[in-house]
């Protein structure tokens, strides 16, 4: 009698101690600690192995033998028992102990327990040991899930700063006037995009637009991208030499992103007075420029921005005596979208779409375009961002 109350107050002491640890907000590794002190010294267990579900099975505390239990990937065999097993005669490494212990919680099998060397294998002993184990898996399980919440929570607030800071890099409107009507769509392929898009007045008669695409996504790409757009704002300020712009702009991108992101950027600018409109493209798409003699393709300048310093070539294209056009722009994601067969949108479609809806209104031009793809791709999702940017000119 008196064994079996200094046994039940040693299985007391151990709950108590796993209890205060588990209040105490001990770390995962200190609680795996006293759970192993806790069968070691209190309970007297001569060897153990704990399997402990995780994204694999994986070997979390053992004691009493040499084999390396840590690298020992989980016979399958033990993931349908339900109950206390005998181990005596099994031939595997698994034999140097006497049962196995199935820990549920739930009717979900969170933990598999090998013990050797344990006296009194009784039905009492066998069901301590397991509620101490699920004790200590539930608590660690549950210590997981917090930190789960706490990193979806940090994701979310970064994807909220991220988004605000995007939105910021958007013009509030554009120009709807007889000469120039400019509208933009952008579908971001999740929350917070890589795109940038953007119209300058320079003055009365002349403005800049511009399209980008930075590598990356979240937080990281939208600074970028944020830092992008006050660089090119502030040079604007000082030059309208577009290849002078450019240079500095790769500067800046190489120099913050330590040559680990990079930007596609096509920016224009067009004279009203002059006609001219010219234009640097940086690794960018073909864009186009639409007038009733045809589509030209715009993919003259240099490569993309961020990756070399200094460009290894720069190169500004010029077109000259250019009015009443249509300038197209657009990001990756609309030419590289797929259908079902695995085949992309491509180049030609947009220009199928732009020849039939030249001239008219950007609306239904835009409609019609998006309207194509969708006809395209059917059920299957973007993969990407994609950005539309139209500019009308008549003059």
């Amino acid at each position: 009698m008196q064994k079996g109350l200094d046994i039940r107050d040693l299985e007391l002491n151990a709950l108590l101690e796993i209890t205060q640890a588990i209040n105490n907000n001990f770390s995962e590794e200190d609680l795996y600690k006293i759970y192993r002190f806790t069968l070691l010294a209190d309970l007297k267990v001569k060897k153990l192995a704990l399997f402990v579900k995780d994204r694999s099975w994986k070997c979390k505390v053992h004691f009493g033998s040499d084999h390396d239990w840590n690298s020992t990937e989980l016979d399958a065999k033990f993931l349908t028992i339900t109950d206390t097993a005998d181990l005596n005669g099994d031939c595997s490494e698994y034999g140097i102990f006497d049962h196995v212990l199935p820990v549920l919680h739930k009717d979900s099998l969170l933990a598999i327990l090998f013990i050797g060397g344990l006296p009194n294998m009784e039905n009492a002993n066998t069901t301590f040991l397991k509620a101490l184990t699920n004790i200590i898996i539930v608590a660690i399980e549950n210590k997981k899930l917090a930190r789960r919440q706490l990193l979806q929570e940090a994701h979310k607030k970064e994807m909220e700063i991220a988004k605000k800071v995007q939105n910021f890099l958007f013009p509030k409107t554009l120009p709807n006037s007889d000469r120039l009507k400019i509208d933009a769509i952008y579908l971001p392929h999740q929350d917070v995009g890589g795109d940038y898009y953007d119209y300058l007045a320079i003055d009365e008669d002349k403005f800049l637009i511009c399209i980008a695409d930075v590598s990356g996504k979240g937080v990281p790409a939208a600074l970028l991208m944020s830092n992008f757009q006050a660089s090119l704002r502030t040079l604007i300020r000082k030059t309208q030499d577009l290849v002078e712009i450019v240079a500095e702009l790769n500067h800046i991108i190489t120099t913050s992103g330590n040559m680990e992101n990079f930007i596609t950027f096509f920016v224009g600018m067009y004279d009203f007075k002059s006609l001219d409109f010219e234009y640097i493209s940086c690794g960018h798409n073909p864009l186009y420029l639409v007038q009733k003699n045809g589509i030209a393709e715009l993919s003259e300048g240099t490569t993309v921005l961020g990756m070399f310093e200094p460009l290894p070539f720069l190169d500004k294209a010029v077109v000259k005596n250019v009015s009443n056009f249509l300038f197209f722009g657009y990001t990756d994601g609309l030419s590289e979208a797929f259908n079902e067969e695995d085949e992309q949108f491509g180049e030609e479609k947009i220009k199928e779409v732009l020849t039939r809806q030249e001239y008219l209104d950007l609306d239904s031009l835009h409609f019609n375009l998006l309207k194509s793809l969708d006809d395209f791709r059917k059920e299957v999702p973007y993969n990407d961002d994609i950005t539309i940017l139209s500019c009308l000119v008549r003059s």
